[in-house]
């Protein structure tokens, strides 16, 4: 029996036993900054699973290793989630966990612990294939990332020295392999005007005024913005504009504007924040705001809200042994593609320019939406990428 023929069967023999790790992942509610309970439900998983090197690093992270080989491969998934939103709309509990028609329901299951089940279940499989190739293989389970994308793995690359050769991020792909997202970065606009008696407007300057212009600005912006073959186009939006006056009786002096900014490729944190000084004028502060929220651990580490864009060529090694894998395990090609949504390889390969590909269960259109669920097949096939990809890396 070839390796990959082994793997497979081994995946599809684990398909329940994955299922029900997700299940249990689900069943424990893990907010940004409040996962604690489900990293040590996961590291019990992994333990069970006879992964004997096991840790949890100083922020917070899960870190597993399998084999020792001289370069490294990183499979990674953030185990935190958005909140539920209006319960009503949930057809069963968020945090039901329940396993029902070949779904695994509930919050998180597809963003995005279906790609941390899977990664526990390829782990034990080659675990019990005894795999010593050429890689050391580490799974994380990384925190925070919903609240800040990419911050846990800069943590992991500058704090703890894991610095890997190849990654692949396991975020929803409806199992089609990725090769690239648009960065993301978020801007605070401080808009000063001049107060005034309400009764007496022409003597102030209403930041109102200011702000609406700037808004409509913005949305002319937005038409104009850089355009990518493969990444598509850029994009920006005000999401949140606030004034603040000293009376209902007064012209407001001051405004706060949040803008949410997607980058394509070519384009960047300062040509960003220049389009929007030019639209706002000398008067008007353009401030890319610090994250800096505790993690469970209590560790801060700070990191500005910008996430650059990243894309590996489809001819790169690793894309390519993401194909070839593909078409090993399940007798058809990959669908090539790319993510809507932000994703920890804003980190990975964006900042640190280690080559990435994804590949994770799911379809994203269930990500941070009411009644979340993945099918129990896309676990199964996650699973075995993920176990057969360092097989496929090696053949020359």
């Amino acid at each position: 029996m070839s390796k990959i023929t082994e793997i497979r069967k081994k995946a599809q023999q684990y398909s329940h036993y994955t299922a029900e790790c997700l299940s249990e992942m689900v069943k424990i509610p893990s907010l940004s900054g409040e996962e604690e309970q489900v990293v040590l439900k996961i590291k019990e998983q992994l333990e069970k699973a006879g992964v004997q090197d096991v840790r949890i690093d100083g922020l917070g992270n899960l870190i597993a290793k399998v084999a020792r080989g001289s370069k490294i491969l990183a499979f990674d998934a953030h185990i935190d989630t958005v909140d539920t939103g209006d319960e009503s709309q949930w057809l069963t509990s968020p945090f039901s966990g329940l396993i029902k028609d070949g779904f695994v329901h509930g919050r998180g299951t597809v963003d995005q612990e279906g790609g941390a089940a899977s990664m526990v279940t390829a782990a034990r499989i080659l675990k019990e294939m005894n795999y010593d190739g050429e890689y050391t293989i580490y799974f994380t389970f990384t925190i925070m990332e919903e609240d800040c994308d990419g911050m846990c793995w800069l943590y992991l690359i500058e704090k703890e020295k894991l610095i890997p050769d190849l990654a692949v991020i396991t975020e929803p792909t409806n199992l089609g392999l990725y090769r690239g997202h648009r960065g993301r970065m978020e801007m605070e606009v401080h808009i000063k005007g001049l107060s005034a008696h309400g009764s007496a407007p022409e003597r102030g300057k209403n930041v109102i005024y200011s702000g609406a212009k700037t808004a409509l600005e913005i949305q002319k912006l937005h038409e104009r913005l850089r355009d990518d073959e493969f990444l598509g186009k850029g994009s920006i939006a005000p999401t949140v504009f606030r004034t603040d006056s000293p009376s209902l009786c007064a012209i407001p002096d001051k405004a706060f504007m949040h803008i949410d900014r997607r980058l394509t490729w070519g384009e960047t944190k300062e040509s960003a924040v220049r389009e929007i000084q030019k639209i706002v004028g000398e008067d008007s502060k353009v401030i890319v705001p610090i994250y800096d929220h505790p993690s469970y651990k209590g560790t801060t580490f700070k990191q500005e809200k910008y996430f650059p864009t990243w894309k590996i060529s489809e001819d790169h090694a690793l894309v390519q042994a993401g194909k070839k894998t593909h078409i090993a395990l399940f007798k058809e090609e990959a669908r090539v593609d790319k993510w809507t949504f932000s994703t920890n390889a804003v980190a990975i390969c964006g900042k640190h320019k280690i080559p990435c590909i994804g590949f994770g269960p799911g379809n994203e259109i269930y990500a941070h939406a009411p009644n979340e669920k993945v099918p129990v097949e896309h676990l199964e096939k996650a699973a075995a990428f993920y176990a057969a990809l360092p097989y496929m890396l090696e053949e020359k």
